[in-house]
Parts: C-alpha cells; structure tokens; sequence
C-alpha cells in the first residue's frame, strides 16, 4: 500500500477578491495577525504527516518562495539585538523539503496541479487549498489520510453549508448514505462546481482538502476546457469517479474561508483572540464594541 507522502499547494491565482491589497503582493502572503495564510497550510500538511511539498506559484508569487526561504541578513539583525524568540519564528519558516513549480497562466485547478507530475510521479497525494484554515483537534489532511489508509481511495473532505452559500462551492452528491457504519464517510456520485441552490443536490461541499490517486494527471491530460478556458478538478474528479471510487469524509473542524473579505476577518479575529501578545485587548475591544452596536 502506497503511503502518503506528498501534498500540492497550488497559489497561482491573482487573488482579485483582495484587490487592491493584492496588486503587488500574492493573498496567500496576507496576515492573520502575524501569521500569512499559506503557513497554516504548510503547517497543517506537515503536522499531518506530509514529507514534501510542492508549490505551484506563477510569476507574481515569488515572494511565497522567499517566506520560506532563509534570510540570514534579518537573522544577523535580530542576534545583534538579543531577538532570539523572533529568531526562532524567523527560523521556523525555513523549511528544507518545500519545492515550487510555475505554472505559467492561471487555467484553473486542475491545470496547476497537472505540473505537479513530475513531483508526484506515481503516487498518491494530498491537494491542500489555501484559502481554507481549519481548526481541528486531529489535523483535516490527516482525517483524510486516515481514510486513505483503510480504503486506498481517491478522498475530499466535505462540510455542510448554508444555502445561500452553495453556489460559492463544489457541491457532493452522495451515492450511499455511509460506509461500514460510518455516518461521515460515503461514496460520491458527482460533483457539480458551484451549482444553483435549486440545482445542488445537497448542501455538502468540498471543503479544499484532497486525497488523489496519480491516475488524476492521465485525466486531466485528455480533458477538454471549459467554455471559459479553465480546466476544473471537478470535471476531472467526475471522470475519475466512472473507473474508481471517490469518497467524501465529512470533516471534525471549524472552517474560515480566507479567500472570503469576511471569512478572513472571522479567521483574524479567531486567530487574535488565542494569540498571547492580542488576545486579552482584543477580547475588552470586541465587548466594547458589541455594547456600541
């Protein structure tokens, strides 16, 4: 049984729903207090177990590959000046097994992780989204790894929301009820990208963390594209799905939609609550505020 080892971040996107933030700088890199968005992602695939990562950026996401990079000038400043607990977070950035791919022009989903073949090669992966920041007990990717274990299958974690927000999601079908007993996991029968509420048949939806088989890259490399040019993992995952199963686990976790104006400020406000240098004045902000509305 193969193990998996490796996860695809894919952050080639232009990040138009933050303009004019992200003009010159990528969203993955924008703060939730200190902390950027694509760190809790790299964070969450190795405390789940993950070995490498690749990155697929495009030309404006360089600054991504220098967060993780060493910057040993800021490294010098800061043991000159007896910074060492800054030093150590500057430290804990660097991380050796983080590789980064271009993709030339943003095509969709499916197009940027159809350049992370010759990463993956024959393996299985894990596909993490960033704009998803979960907090969870037992990390989300590692659930899904824990399916993948047991069933060998192609996985995506699934949430329920609210109708006035399916159309925003990929939305999952069910084609059985459960599995083995097992409420939250089942067989898929398809996936419809962001769908009409009068159209979805359900409000489940893919909650931006994967579990794929490599035989994901011979099916994007035949697939047709959109009408408006993108190649989408959802069609490729539908045809996926006709030669071999496709799960959903339906997830133990709180989810913040960062690529949402207002799941990026839940998820900063969360985050800033639990930090130790905000939490206590932001708690007596937020009360003084909410006896003001």
């Amino acid at each position: 049984m193969s193990k998996i080892r490796k996860a695809v971040i894919p952050v080639a996107g232009f990040g138009t729903g933050f303009l004019p933030a992200t003009k010159a700088q990528p969203k993955e890199l924008l703060p939730i207090v200190d902390k950027p968005i694509i760190q809790f992602t790299v964070e969450e695939a190795l405390a789940s177990g993950i070995e490498e990562i690749v990155i697929i950026t495009g030309r404006h996401k360089r600054p991504v590959e220098d967060h993780f990079d060493s910057n040993p000038e800021l490294e010098e400043n800061l043991i000159a000046k007896g910074k060492l607990e800054l030093l150590e977070l500057v430290k804990d950035t660097t991380i050796p097994d983080l590789f980064f791919i271009r993709q030339p022009y943003p095509l969709g989903l499916a197009d940027a992780i159809r350049y992370a073949k010759p990463f993956v090669g024959d393996e299985p992966f894990a596909l993490l989204l960033a704009d998803n920041i979960f907090e969870s007990e037992v990390p989300v990717m590692k659930q899904l790894m824990d399916v993948y274990d047991q069933h060998e299958v192609s996985t995506v974690a699934a949430l329920h929301v609210e109708d006035d927000q399916i159309d925003q999601y990929g939305i999952i079908e069910k084609a059985e009820e459960a599995l083995n007993g097992d409420p939250s996991l089942y067989p898929v029968a398809s996936l419809t990208e962001k769908p009409n509420k009068d159209e979805a048949h359900s409000n489940i939806a893919v909650a931006g963390r994967y579990i794929l088989t490599p035989d994901i890259f011979d099916i994007i490399d035949t697939m047709e594209p959109t009408p408006f040019g993108k190649f989408d993992l959802t069609d490729a995952m539908n045809q996926l799905n006709q030669t071999q199963r496709v799960f959903a686990k339906e997830i133990d976790a709180d989810r913040y939609d960062v690529g949402d104006k207002l799941g990026y400020m839940r998820m900063s406000m969360h985050y800033g609550l639990g930090h130790p240098e905000t939490k206590d004045e932001l708690k007596t902000y937020l009360i003084d505020l909410a006896k003001k509305l």
